[in-house]
């Protein structure tokens, strides 16, 4: 049952959908694909505005270096933008870190710009689930907390950063240094089109293999060319024979990159793989059985391979102070007329890394929505005051004292 002097902090987001919803909208409009530094910053002055109105006060982290490996097999640097931090109760021993990303997967070449409101009355547009809807969520519960009787007593972290959907590599630092400091996580990824959350996640590596040989023309010297792409051929069976060794474990060969011409021996060759588990022990399996067959494999006389990458985003379980937070989050939506169910899933986000710091999270805390990553991605505007009053009672409980914090994860 809703504790009574709730009520006046909950019922400060009656009638507040319509805010929320516009404020999507407005922010899908502008493109923030991870590589479009100059939408990803325009969403970050956006954000930085409307958090500092909230009550919070806002600082821009630069970016970690990061490279990446090119179509030549050069590590490259990457321009990534910004993340902001923004704290409010700096002084206070219990502390909430509450995380989003500003980024999405449509680049600025997207043909997929413009946000709509369907007849169904649902939203359609880039980033409206994910997760410009669930960032619009975020801030109506913190602000509606920071003005609660028990808005002093609870120190709110919030960390935006710019680059989730490629892995979060340039703001991995900021996560678990500001994840170390708090007490609980929640995360606003968009939970599933049922409302259902997800619970544990696998962990994920991407690695990637170039591979070098001897250029020659195919007519008159094939004999001489040393192909990059059979040695990587070569490669990629090897390591696919990791495949169905564990259960749970998979390795995905997904982009491969070479030669220039038919009538030309390609000298390189790119292949990106990725690979997930759901058990720890068996992400580290699958790591150092690629380094194994990198060393071992025989792929061709004259041909070199070199390996880069690793494991980003390690295994969150089910457990401990997670599996408690989880059972607060379905009593707090019980008290407030929402089911809460969650479900393992094979996908990653900023959670992985929460928990890997030792945070006990709830990464799905976002609006209802679907499709995804897509052109149909969708909205349910009648999720976002449910969901919005929903953090704020799982913050009021715990500022209350009325339920427990969990404690942190054991790393």
């Amino acid at each position: 049952m809703l504790p009574t002097e709730f009520q006046s902090a909950l019922s400060s987001l009656d009638g507040r959908q319509g805010a929320m919803t516009e404020r999507t909208l407005a922010w899908s409009a502008i493109n923030s694909g991870t590589s479009n530094t100059e939408g990803v910053r325009r969403m970050v002055g956006e954000a930085e505005v409307a958090f500092t109105e909230a009550g919070f006060k806002t600082e821009r982290v630069p970016p970690s270096p990061v490279t990446l490996v090119n179509s030549k097999g050069d590590e490259t640097p990457v321009e990534r933008a910004e993340s902001l931090l923004m704290s409010a109760n700096p002084g206070a021993n219990r502390r909430i870190l509450m995380t989003g990303h500003l980024d999405t997967v449509f680049p600025a070449s997207s043909h997929f710009q413009k946000p709509v409101t369907r007849g169904d009355g649902s939203l359609h547009g880039p980033g409206v689930a994910d997760m410009k809807g669930g960032i619009c969520v975020m801030l109506e519960a913190a602000r509606a907390f920071l003005r609660s009787d028990y808005g002093e007593s609870v120190g709110i972290d919030v960390i935006l950063n710019a680059d989730e959907e490629t892995g979060s590599h340039a703001s991995a630092d900021l996560l678990a240094s500001q994840a170390r400091k708090a007490d609980i996580g929640l995360v606003y990824e968009p939970a599933l089109p049922d409302g259902t959350l997800a619970g544990a996640r696998a962990g994920s590596g991407h690695y990637t293999f170039t591979v070098r040989g001897l250029a020659a023309h195919a007519g008159r010297e094939f004999d001489k060319g040393r192909n990059a792409i059979l040695g990587a051929a070569r490669l990629m069976l090897a390591v696919d024979e990791l495949n169905g060794v564990r259960d749970g474990a998979t390795i995905n060969m997904g982009v491969i990159e070479g030669g220039i011409a038919t009538n030309v021996v390609p000298d390189t060759c790119i292949v990106r793989i990725n690979v997930r588990a759901r058990r720890t022990e068996d992400l580290r399996w699958v790591d150092e059985e690629i380094r194994r067959v990198h060393l071992e494999a025989k792929i061709g006389e004259g041909i070199e391979a070199e390996l880069h990458g690793g494991i980003h985003r390690p295994v969150k379980e089910m457990k401990g102070g997670t599996e408690a937070l989880f059972n607060l989050v379905r009593s707090a939506g019980a008290d407030l007329g929402i089911g809460i169910d969650w479900a393992p899933t094979g996908g990653c986000c900023d959670g992985n890394n929460l928990a890997d710091a030792g945070l006990p999270n709830v990464d799905t805390l976002g609006v209802v929505g679907g499709k995804i990553h897509s052109d149909q991605e969708y909205a349910l505007p009648d999720s976002f005051e449910p969901r919005a009053k929903l953090s704020l009672l799982i913050m009021l409980l715990l500022a209350s004292g009325k339920a427990p914090w969990p404690e942190r994860l054991k790393v």
